[in-house]
């Protein structure tokens, strides 16, 4: 098709995953004025769609309805959870419904519209589901109000139904594509009623997913599927010392290589060859020779890193999180103490879908194919790499081959596909190696702990102190969320809000030591450590008083009633304490984003040592579920990526070097490793049902704890570090 012969719509550029555009619309033209016209490379905003009821929804004539997502899809769901919140509210027909990307320029265009775009911590549904269905309920006030004004009948006499009007005493219909512009013209009600959980008719039901057949059928939605005309093909080679620089390169040994066109600095920090295919460029780039300087990452490992942090652990430097009672007194008292130390190594996320972003930089402007976590910090921070205003950058989001906090808050990869752009004269898709994404990721951080506790004569659990110290991640990465300049989100899993633990006199507190290691969000973030420091230690507690451990933890839980629902479903499910011939039962329950979540996990290990995990019970207590099969989805997912972390994962440093490089040295979970996964979803009938909880980070932090715990009741060997592979299991051991 001739770009120049057609006059596309507004939507038809706004490069969202839109069924009426079918799919991601390919053949643009170079950037231009006519290119700046149709994609959004423009100084004001786009008018407002003539059938936009709220900025959230446009319904065409055909009544097709095309529902705005501010957040992003990364195979969690949101592309179907966020569109139900809205659809239960608008009562439109959900086989008509689109979801499509709301655009971070005119977000900040139009004061935030559709107001924050992040995507992390489990905050999509539990952060958006009142104005989201707020925008559902808005627009079909506004489409019964049109009906009734036509039918002069008063609009409470009128009700809304699979995207029809209905006058209910004279049966009269209207659909809502008939008067969806008329509608768009009326003011928006700013006070709706919102349905009560009983009468929703989509919220809750297991609504197959909007993407399925897209991502089935191979269909271009992911940012690596992006193809422009003219475009080239980058890929990098970054310093391999973290805190080094880049001294020199000599682009004259590979510009007489095949298809090759640049070869670039990226800084001080990388270089980047441009080439016809990425193939060549990738080639080119392993022969390139580059000098780099160590600088900072000299003699920086992961044994130097451990002494640093275990000094830390005795340090006077020490934020506290949560403190109740006297912890010190008590501890120094006449009681029974337990100790012990742990540790986790740094993690990579290892998305499928490598880092990658596609750019053009021209005429001052800049514009953005990105799969990001969040759409507006990408937008930011390309115009700050720029030294543009954020007015001159469009960014099309793209669907995310994986996420799991990489591409949230750490927008490196965007910053350089920018810089990269900026010295090209044309469209650059820059794509990393694996090497690159898992020697330069923002790693979850490597972490120490120490952990005392104290019963009294009575076997009373009287007082407990934690220690944990390690690197920050909000220090690089959201430094306005420090307190006093102390990262508590450290002690997550700890806190008032995530611990229902009762204990007379507690105390975490966080020892900070950064390093030249970039760590960042992982699936879980915080929780994902400590919930295994915290649940493997309330495992030794109940050993080491002869207690069950899950009747230990119920003792602990009388002012926790929600955790122990959760907890004693899980032991019901997996029938606690009655496991076959050969099986061991670990068990580990972990607060987080709003949710409560319990698992145990059977395990068998064999006379050689060989840990087989069979079986996973999850109960999770997320409050209102929007789509039972996507939480499902979720927990299994939390599963697959925990236990291959728990088994193998570790990311070790020498010379500041990233010692390994794929998954051949970086081992992923495979397929004859995976256990069964029941999943139970308490939240159906609880007490707590009012509440909005988290799905896709809390299915993660139970596991290592759980299974750690069953490998103890297996063998009487205690796992304090990370991962399994790095100890030999036998039968007997400590015992």
């Amino acid at each position: 098709m001739n770009a120049n012969s057609i006059a596309p719509t507004r939507r038809a550029f706004a490069f969202g995953i839109s069924a009426a555009a079918g799919g991601i619309i390919l053949a643009l033209p170079p950037i231009s004025s006519f290119a700046a016209q149709l994609v959004g490379l423009r100084d004001e905003p786009q008018g407002r769609d003539p059938s936009e009821i709220t900025a959230w929804i446009s319904i065409e004539a055909d009544d097709t309805t095309i529902i705005r997502v501010a957040r992003s899809e990364m195979g969690q769901g949101n592309f179907t959870t966020l569109p139900m919140l809205v659809a239960e509210e608008l009562e439109c027909d959900w086989r008509l419904v689109r979801p499509e990307y709301a655009d971070p320029a005119e977000n900040i265009a139009r004061d935030h519209a559709w107001g924050d775009m992040v995507t992390a911590a489990s905050i999509s549904i539990r952060g958006s589901q009142s104005y989201l269905r707020k925008a559902g309920a808005q627009a079909r006030h506004m489409l019964i109000e049109e009906a009734a004004e036509r039918w002069h009948v008063p609009p409470d006499e009128c009700s809304a139904r699979d995207s029809v009007v209905t006058h209910d005493a004279t049966g009269r219909t209207i659909r809502y594509g008939q008067i969806a512009e008329a509608a768009a013209r009326r003011s928006i009600p700013a006070d709706v009623p919102l349905k009560p959980p009983e009468d929703w008719r989509l919220i809750g039901r297991p609504v197959h997913r909007v993407d399925v057949s897209d991502k089935a059928l191979g269909r271009p939605i992911y940012a690596s599927d992006v193809r422009l005309p003219d475009m080239l093909y980058a890929t990098v080679s970054a310093c391999p010392a973290f805190g080094g620089r880049l001294k020199s390169f000599d682009a004259s040994k590979v510009m007489n290589m095949p298809g090759v066109r640049y070869v670039v600095a990226v800084q001080d920090t990388a270089v980047a060859v441009v080439a016809d295919s990425w193939w060549q460029a990738k080639k080119a780039c392993d022969a390139l020779p580059i000098a780099w300087d160590p600088a900072d990452g000299k003699g920086l490992s992961t044994e130097t890193i451990r002494e640093t942090f275990s000094r830390g652990l005795d340090a006077s430097d020490v934020a506290i999180g949560r403190r109740i009672g006297d912890v010190d007194k008590v501890l120094s008292g006449d009681v029974t103490i337990v100790r012990a130390d742990y540790e986790v190594p740094y993690l990579a996320h290892t998305t499928m879908e490598p880092m990658t972003c596609t750019a053009h930089v021209t005429g001052g402007r800049a514009e953005v194919w990105a799969p990001t976590q969040n759409g507006e910090g990408t937008l930011r921070n390309v115009a700050a790499a720029l030294g543009i205003d954020p007015s001159k950058v469009t960014v099309h989001k793209r669907h995310l081959g994986g996420g799991f906090g990489r591409r949230g808050l750490a927008q490196d990869w965007a910053r350089m596909a920018a810089l990269i752009a900026k010295q090209v004269d044309r469209p650059v898709k820059m794509i990393w190696t694996r090497e690159e994404d898992i020697q330069h990721d923002y790693y979850r951080p490597m972490v120490l702990a120490r952990q005392v506790a104290g019963f009294d004569a009575a076997g009373r659990l009287i007082g407990w102190r934690v220690r944990v110290c390690g690197s920050s991640i909000l220090v690089d990465l959201s430094p306005d969320r420090l307190v006093n300049g102390q990262d508590i989100e450290m002690t997550n899993a700890f806190l008032d809000e995530d611990m229902a633990y009762d204990v007379a006199n507690f105390e975490v507190g966080y020892v900070m030591r950064n390093t030249p290691v970039p760590v960042g969000f992982w699936r879980g973030v915080n929780h994902s450590q400590n919930g295994y420091f915290r649940e493997s230690f309330v495992d030794e507690l109940a050993h080491s008083r002869g207690q069950d451990p899950y009747l230990f933890r119920r003792g602990l839980l009388a002012k926790g009633p929600r955790s122990l629902a959760v907890l004693d479903e899980a032991a019901r499910r997996a029938n606690w304490g009655q496991a076959p011939k050969g099986i061991s039962q670990g068990i580990a329950l972990v607060e987080c984003y709003n949710s409560v979540t319990a698992q145990v996990v059977d395990i068998s290990v064999s006379d050689t040592g060989e840990l087989a995990v069979r079986r996973v019970i999850c109960v999770i207590d997320a409050g209102h579920i929007v789509n039972s099969s996507i939480v499902e989805a979720q927990m299994e997912g939390a599963v697959v990526y925990g236990l291959g972390a728990v088994l193998y994962g570790q990311i070790t440093l020498h010379e500041g070097r990233v010692q390994q490089s794929n998954f051949h040295d970086y081992r992923a979970l495979r397929m004859n490793e995976m256990p069964q996964v029941e999943t139970y979803l308490l939240s159906s009938g609880s007490k707590y049902s009012q509440e909005w909880g988290g799905v896709g980070e809390p299915g993660t932090p139970p596991l290592a704890p759980a299974i750690a715990n069953a490998v103890f009741a297996a063998t009487g060997q205690r796992i304090r570090t990370l991962p399994l592979a790095n100890h030999e299991l036998r039968h007997g051991h400590g015992k």
